[in-house]
């Protein structure tokens, strides 16, 4: 018997870090993310009534991912998804992806891993949603409407900085100054909320000049929370993307490097493109995702 597994990865538009419990349970967060074309597949092959002597007795289990770790898109997340999947085997509907993802959470809590919830919900369930944060997870599907994702993935551009984050590291910090109530790090977390709700509002407007500016706005409330979310790489990709016709920007995850998310002008996402190319980024085309995980059996 073959089981396989599929689940997207996740761009987080606004609102990233809010997701984590040390503040979602308190204040409440609020994350509006999306899912794209990149996944990890899983297969798990079951093998019975063999030989003893048959080396392939037993059960085989394989992993791939399109992207690099450290990519800050929630690979790592998606890959327990799909583990967890596999195990399970059957996954029909929306509440069994988020049954899923609840106990991809409380694995990687388990582990001592401290991080949110978003990635494991946006991989699950797929698609453009806002999602809130508190003693549980409330997921809305948004009905973007068609011309507005078109106009998204014509604008958007997705880069890897090639120098993987290591968000476990920038998380203690941050966490460690919410507790001390440090002024700058509590204010940025607030904020990071507040944009997420905001970017909803003119996601389903389609007023994209206001998206592009919340863009903004979340990269500078992101890198207030900690020195270490940016560097001398990432500030001169933002400087030449913006010279270059980007007009948005953030980074993707927990910052530090891994991907950037940058908005173009109408008509200039391959300067932005050529740009990124140039300072030695990759540029990963994607469209955006509605089905999130997938499980088959046979």
């Amino acid at each position: 018997m073959i089981i396989a597994s599929r689940a997207p990865v996740r761009i987080d538009l606004a609102g990233g870090w809010t997701d984590v419990d040390v503040f979602a349970k308190g204040a409440g967060g609020a994350v509006l993310n999306a899912a794209i074309n990149h996944y990890v597949t899983g297969k798990m092959e079951i093998f019975d009534n063999v030989g003893i002597d048959d080396e392939r007795d037993g059960i085989q289990v394989s992993y791939q991912s399109e992207l690099p770790a450290g990519s800050g898109l929630g690979t790592s997340s998606a890959l327990n998804v799909v583990w967890l999947s596999m195990v399970k085997t059957r996954v029909q509907g929306v509440e069994e992806q988020k049954a899923i993802a609840e106990l991809a959470y409380q694995l990687e809590a388990m582990l001592g891993i401290l991080g949110g919830k978003q990635d494991q919900y946006a991989s699950a369930v797929g698609g453009i949603n806002f999602m809130t944060f508190g003693e549980k997870v409330e997921v809305e599907r948004l009905d973007v409407p068609s011309e507005t994702v078109r106009e998204l993935e014509d604008r958007l551009v997705l880069a890897y900085t090639g120098r993987p984050r290591l968000s476990g590291n920038i998380h203690e910090n941050v966490w460690g100054a919410y507790r001390r109530g440090a002024a700058d790090t509590v204010n940025a977390l607030f904020n990071l909320r507040n944009i997420a709700f905001s970017m909803r509002y003119v996601l389903m407007a389609d007023k994209l000049d206001e998206f592009a500016d919340l863009m903004n706005q979340n990269w500078e409330n992101q890198k207030k929370l900690d020195a270490s979310i940016t560097n001398a790489q990432m500030e001169e990709l933002f400087t030449e993307a913006f010279r270059s016709g980007a007009v948005g920007g953030k980074a993707c995850g927990a910052g530090g490097g891994g991907c950037v998310l940058f908005f173009a002008e109408q008509g200039r996402r391959g300067d932005v493109e050529a740009c990124a190319r140039r300072l030695g980024c990759r540029v990963i085309p994607f469209k955006f995702e509605m089905e999130g995980l997938q499980v088959s059996q046979s």
